[in-house]
C-alpha cells in the first residue's frame, strides 16, 4: 500500500509543479515506480529474505541470489575462500553431485554463473519458466548441501591458480598495482584481494572450506530473487526447498565505515613487460549507504566517466590521452574514485595529473547549473532503466538491496540521486577530491621511457606520427 501511495504522490508533484518541470522535467521516472510496485517481498522464518517480480509477458524467469559474504569475511590464512567457494557450488550437491547441476541446467539451454566481491558473493541462473521447481531444487540443494571432495577442490583449486595467473600475474602492472593499492588499507577488511593468494588457495581442505560454509551461508545472510514468468506456485516451492534451512545461533558479522586519513600518496611501479606508460589516480571516498555516496556518485560520472563528461569534453580535439576509464569501488564500508590514463606520446604523466586536477578544481570553484545537473540525473536513470530490461540484470539487483532499501529496493537509490543538489555536488569535490590523493605512475622498461621521454619534446606533428608508426 506505501508504494502505491508513494507513486501517486511523485506523479502528482510532476504535473502538479509547472516550476519543477521548468527546472528539472525527468522522463522515466513512472516506469520505474510502476515496475517497483510489482515487487513482493517477505522473509521466511529462517530470516531468507525473498522479491518477486512476476513478468507475464517473459518466457523465461531468472532465480538470482546474494550471500553476505566476501574476502572481507576471510580470516588469516584462509584469503580468497569466498571465490573459491563459490567454485566449489557449481561442483557438486548432496542430491547433485559432480557435474549433474550444470548438465541438467545446460540441456534446458538456461544461463548461469556466479561473481565472488568484497562485500558478497552472487549466484543467477536465467531458464525456461517451466523449469521453475527444478531451478530451486538445484539451486537449494548447493547452497544448503553441498559436497566438497578431496577431488573437486584440488581440481578448482588449479582453476582458481590458473585465473589468478591470467588475469593478475600474466598482465603488465596489475598485480603490482593491486598490492600497492590493498596496502593501502592494510590491516582492514578490505586489506585482501579477492582472489586471495597462492599460499592459501593451495592450503585449503575440504574440512576448512565446510566450515566456512557452515559459518557464512546462511539462511538470514541471503537474498531471494525470482523476476520472470512465474508459477502461481512460486511461494509454495520457495518454503518447500529453503524453509527448513536453520540460521546458525552466532549473528551475522557487521563491519564500520573505513576511516581513511587523507594524504597525498605517490608511487612508481616498473614492470618490464609493460608496452607504455600509464597514470593511476584514486580518492578515498564513502561506502555505498553513506549519506555523501550519490552525491559522488554523480560527481564521478561528470568528471571521468559520461561521454559527455568533462574529460570527455576536453579531450575532443587533441587529446592528452590515448584511453582513459574510471570503475569506482563502491563497497558498503568504503568507497575508491579510480581514474587510469594511458598518455600521448607529447604528454607526460605530469601533465595528465595536472590536467584532471585542473577539472575537479574547476567542479569545486564553479557551481553546477540547475540545468547541467538535472542532465546528470537524467544520464544516471537511463542508465539504471537501461540494466532493468532484462530478468537476469533485474534480479541481479533486486538481490543485491541494501538494508535500507528493502521497502523500496528500485527507487530507493533514485530518489537519493535526484535529491542531490548542486550545493552537494561543490561540497563533495572540495571535501574528498583533494590534492591528497593515490598517484600510482604506471612505467615500462627503461628503453620504452627513455623513448617516450624524447617524443615529448619532438614537435606536436613529429610526435604524433611517430606514436601512430608505433602504435
Amino acid at each position: 500500500m506505501r508504494t502505491y501511495t508513494r507513486l501517486g504522490l511523485t506523479l502528482l508533484m510532476t504535473l502538479l509543479s509547472p516550476a519543477l518541470k521548468a527546472q528539472c522535467q525527468i522522463e522515466g521516472t513512472a516506469a520505474l515506480y510502476q515496475l517497483e510496485s510489482r515487487i513482493e517481498t517477505y522473509s521466511l522464518a529462517n530470516g531468507l529474505t525473498v522479491h518477486l517480480l512476476p513478468l507475464e509477458d517473459k518466457h523465461t524467469l531468472t532465480i538470482a541470489s546474494q550471500f553476505n559474504v566476501g574476502a572481507r569475511n576471510e580470516a588469516k590464512g584462509q584469503t580468497g575462500y569466498a571465490h573459491l567457494f563459490e567454485h566449489m557450488l557449481f561442483k557438486g550437491s548432496e542430491q547433485a553431485p559432480g557435474d549433474t547441476y550444470a548438465q541438467q541446467l545446460s540441456a534446458l539451454g538456461a544461463r548461469f554463473n556466479a561473481s565472488t566481491h568484497f562485500d558478497y558473493t552472487n549466484y543467477f541462473v536465467t531458464l525456461p519458466s517451466q523449469a521453475l521447481s527444478l531451478g530451486l531444487f538445484l539451486e537449494a540443494d548447493r547452497f544448503i548441501r553441498p559436497q566438497l571432495t578431496e577431488t573437486t577442490v584440488k581440481n578448482q583449486q588449479e582453476t582458481v591458480l590458473q585465473e589468478m595467473a591470467q588475469t593478475i600475474d600474466n598482465q603488465p602492472y596489475v598485480r603490482s598495482t593491486m598490492e600497492f593499492l590493498l596496502a593501502q588499507v592494510k590491516d582492514t577488511p578490505y586489506g585482501h584481494g579477492i582472489i586471495g593468494t597462492r599460499e592459501d588457495i593451495t592450503q585449503a581442505s575440504p574440512e576448512s572450506l565446510t566450515a566456512f560454509h557452515r559459518a557464512h551461508y546462511r539462511p538470514d545472510a541471503m537474498q531471494l530473487s525470482l523476476v520472470g514468468k512465474l508459477s502461481p506456485e512460486v511461494k509454495t516451492l520457495i518454503e518447500q526447498h529453503f524453509a527448513k534451512w536453520t540460521a546458525p545461533n552466532q549473528p551475522i558479522i557487521e563491519f564500520n565505515q573505513l576511516k581513511i586519513p587523507p594524504q597525498h600518496v605517490m608511487a612508481q611501479l616498473i614492470d618490464e613487460r609493460g608496452p607504455w606508460p600509464g597514470l593511476l589516480l584514486a580518492w578515498h571516498t564513502v561506502g555505498k549507504n553513506h549519506p555523501d555516496a550519490s552525491a559522488i556518485r554523480l560527481l564521478e560520472a561528470d568528471l571521468f566517466q559520461n561521454t559527455q563528461s568533462a574529460l570527455a569534453t576536453i579531450s575532443q580535439h587533441d587529446p592528452a590521452q590515448m584511453l582513459s576509464y574510471s570503475l569506482p569501488f563502491e563497497l558498503e564500508n568504503h568507497g575508491i574514485t579510480n581514474l587510469v590514463l594511458v598518455p600521448r606520446a607529447k604528454t607526460s604523466l605530469n601533465a595528465l595529473t595536472d590536467m584532471v586536477l585542473a577539472l575537479i578544481k574547476q567542479a569545486q570553484q564553479t557551481r553546477m547549473s540547475d540545468a547541467a545537473l538535472c542532465q546528470l540525473k537524467q544520464t544516471w536513470l537511463n542508465q539504471r532503466l537501461a540494466e532493468l530490461d532484462s530478468t537476469q540484470s533485474l534480479a541481479t539487483l533486486l538481490s543485491a538491496t541494501s538494508k535500507q532499501d528493502q521497502a523500496h529496493p528500485l527507487t530507493a537509490q533514485w530518489e537519493r540521486i535526484n535529491a542531490v543538489t548542486a550545493d552537494d555536488f561543490q561540497r563533495v569535490a572540495k571535501h574528498y577530491f583533494t590534492p591528497n590523493m593515490v598517484r600510482v605512475d604506471l612505467l615500462p622498461p627503461w628503453y620504452i621511457r627513455l623513448g617516450k621521454t624524447l617524443l615529448e619534446w619532438l614537435p606536436a606533428g613529429v610526435s604524433d606520427d611517430l606514436e601512430d608508426a608505433a602504435l
